[in-house]
């Protein structure tokens, strides 16, 4: 069972025309389309998540390039520019370095540089949850006063992944950003519903041999705990975290590649990594969403490195609004989207 909620699709629906930066496997693009946007301009560095995100998208396809090299001039007009700019300066789990980080950190400045250059209605920013507080708040109030000198007004909220149909405790930050006061006071974030599904309605049967630990060296530790049908766990190097149950703790970018965050569970055959199509189908991309043949350390960062995608597709169906209706004259289909279950 895929957990892929839908709301209302009305006569609205006209396609506005969005930029997706740091595209990686289109968890934003595929999330925005299902509101209603169209993508005019894709852009990412990583080679691997193109050959993900040219199995499922196209015009535009994706050609990896630096972003720092992306020739601005002659580029397509855009109602909005997205991107869940790279989160591992801001992350608890990384260095924390923020701006300082010569590789990403200053990446966001680049994301200037496309709005100075595209003047979009709206700006939508994907990060962290961490991200207000970086470095006592200095970080945010850099991301806030730069925008805000553009003439953009911003509201921003941290979202979790289990309010919005999918069984992963994964929160992150979201910023939208309106140059009409209009469309600013009309866009508020989604508030979710309470989780109705587990994990286990996400999983396959008759998975390969190759996910599981039977005889291997992981399952002499892992046999010493009692690994529970309900819960899924992750080993962390030299133990194995218990996480909460039927929840999936948050996936990772670094899934597959330490031996470490790596989800494990239980199931009729034993003890088992998550496979890559489970994983980003906890993160809400449905079935009918290819996979090239690469490997699957490649596919698990792909997937931990995305968005959930019925978060952005909520946010995105709210902000579209906001953007064609400055005047608040589709204030009630707002609501009418609050009162749609998932």
């Amino acid at each position: 069972m895929i957990i892929y909620f839908k709301y209302i699709v009305n006569a609205m629906n006209t396609g506005l025309e969005f930029y997706d930066l740091f595209a990686g496997v289109g968890g934003i693009r595929h999330g925005l389309e299902e509101a209603g946007f169209r993508a005019v301009f894709s852009n990412d560095i990583d080679a691997n998540a193109a050959k993900t995100y040219n199995l499922n998208f196209s015009n535009p396809g994706l050609r990896p390039a630096d972003i720092w090299k992306v020739d601005l001039d002659g580029s397509p007009e855009c109602s909005l520019v997205a991107g869940g700019f790279p989160c591992q300066p801001f992350s608890i789990a990384g260095y924390r370095r923020g701006f300082e980080d010569e590789r990403q950190g200053n990446l966001f400045f680049r994301i200037l540089d496309v709005v100075d250059s595209r003047k979009p209605d709206a700006v939508l920013l994907e990060n962290v949850k961490n991200l207000e507080t970086h470095d006592h708040g200095r970080t945010f109030r850099v991301i806030k006063s730069s925008l805000e000198e553009r003439g953009y007004r911003l509201k921003y909220k941290v979202l979790n992944a289990l309010d919005f149909g999918l069984p992963q405790n994964r929160e992150r930050i979201f910023i939208a950003a309106f140059r009409d006061r209009g469309s600013y006071e009309a866009f508020s974030f989604p508030e979710g519903r309470p989780l109705k599904a587990t994990f286990r309605e996400l999983l396959d049967s008759g998975v390969d041999e190759k996910y599981y630990y039977n005889g291997r060296p992981l399952y002499d530790h892992l046999k010493e705990y009692s690994i529970s049908f309900d819960t899924v766990y992750q080993w962390r190097r030299v133990y194995l975290r218990e996480n909460k149950k039927g929840v999936v703790p948050t996936l990772t970018a670094n899934m597959g590649t330490g031996g470490h965050n790596v989800p494990i569970i239980r199931d009729e055959k034993g003890i088992r990594k998550l496979t890559p199509r489970e994983c980003f189908r906890i993160q809400g991309f449905p079935d009918s969403f290819r996979l090239p043949k690469i490997s699957d350390a490649a596919l698990y960062h792909q997937a931990g490195n995305s968005v959930p995608v019925p978060v952005v597709e909520a946010v995105g169906r709210r902000l579209k609004i906001a953007v064609e209706h400055a005047d608040g004259s589709l204030f009630e289909s707002v609501h009418a989207l609050d009162a749609y279950q998932y």
